[in-house]
């Protein structure tokens, strides 16, 4: 259950959403994961004051996330849950090189919900605006806290960049232009959800709305400085090439010329090369918990 949709350009964790093939994103998924591991490391040491017994991951995907939670609370019966049951293979592997103690259940979010065990945190990135009622499925979640159990959504935060605005070919404000390409690709999709419902999207405010209290939003910085290696700038390269294989048809001439020069492997100023490649950005979580009676 991740993805990486629109204007958030997140986290990409995920169920199954419509015909799309998550179990063959897994190698992007991890990537992606793990290139942003500074605002789950952030997120989840703001959460280690918690005491556990079960922690559910919503739309775990290949299980960076789950992994990291298993770590943080050992003594926890830790959940990943996902729609797609390659991914839910690709986190029990991912557990068991690392030694730690992960469960899988195969479920879509939110239809699969009301048959999971109440827990005492509840986990979900970058899945809920794949969801047409977000205030519903926010509902649905505090539903399976315990009474005191904390909800945590990452959902938003700040568009990340790259690559310097003069890349030194084509016109400057590459990465704005694509940003604003996803942004209306990621309308359409919100307004195309079954039961899609417009909603302010003040997450405190929705949380509160869904029954939870003492709901509130920190951001974690993403701060890879030049120049990227390994899997970091692995991950730009494929990210470059997601939006040159889904946005080429709504590029200008001179956009995309750029975007094969920069996926040119053999080009010195491609992103494979060229040393000025970084990665900065921001996520937000929102919390909240569930009173006591």
């Amino acid at each position: 259950m991740t993805h990486s949709h629109g204007t958030q350009q997140h986290q990409h964790h995920h169920t199954a959403v419509g015909d799309f093939d998550w179990a063959g994103m897994a190698e992007v998924l991890v990537g992606e994961a793990e290139a942003f591991q500074p605002f789950l490391d952030g997120a989840f040491a703001d959460l280690a004051d918690l005491e556990p017994e079960r922690v559910l991951d919503i739309g775990s995907g290949p299980g960076v996330a789950a992994c990291l939670l298993a770590q943080r609370f050992p003594r926890a019966e830790v959940v990943a849950v996902d729609g797609t049951p390659e991914l839910l293979e690709h986190a029990r592997r991912r557990a068991q090189r690392l030694g730690v103690r992960l469960l899988t259940r195969q479920g879509n979010f939110p239809a699969a919900l009301a048959d999971l065990p109440e827990a005492d945190l509840i986990w979900t990135s970058h899945v809920m605006h794949h969801v047409g009622d977000q205030v519903g499925a926010l509902a649905a979640l505090a539903a399976r806290l315990r009474p005191g159990g904390v909800l945590a959504v990452a959902e938003g935060g700040l568009p990340r960049r790259t690559l310097p605005r003069d890349i030194g070919f084509g016109r400057p404000g590459l990465q704005v232009r694509l940003d604003a390409l996803v942004g209306e690709r990621f309308e359409r999709m919100r307004a195309e959800l079954p039961g899609s419902v417009a909603v302010v999207e003040d997450w405190p405010e929705m949380l509160r709305t869904a029954g939870l209290i003492d709901a509130h939003s920190r951001s974690y910085l993403v701060d890879r400085p030049a120049p990227l290696t390994g899997t970091p700038r692995h991950w730009v390269r494929q990210d470059l090439q997601r939006h040159r294989d889904s946005l080429g048809d709504l590029l200008e001439a001179d956009d995309l010329a750029a975007l094969d020069r920069l996926l040119d492997p053999a080009d010195p100023a491609g992103v494979d090369q060229r040393p000025d490649v970084y990665l900065l950005t921001a996520k937000t979580v929102h919390f909240a918990r569930r009173p006591e009676n």
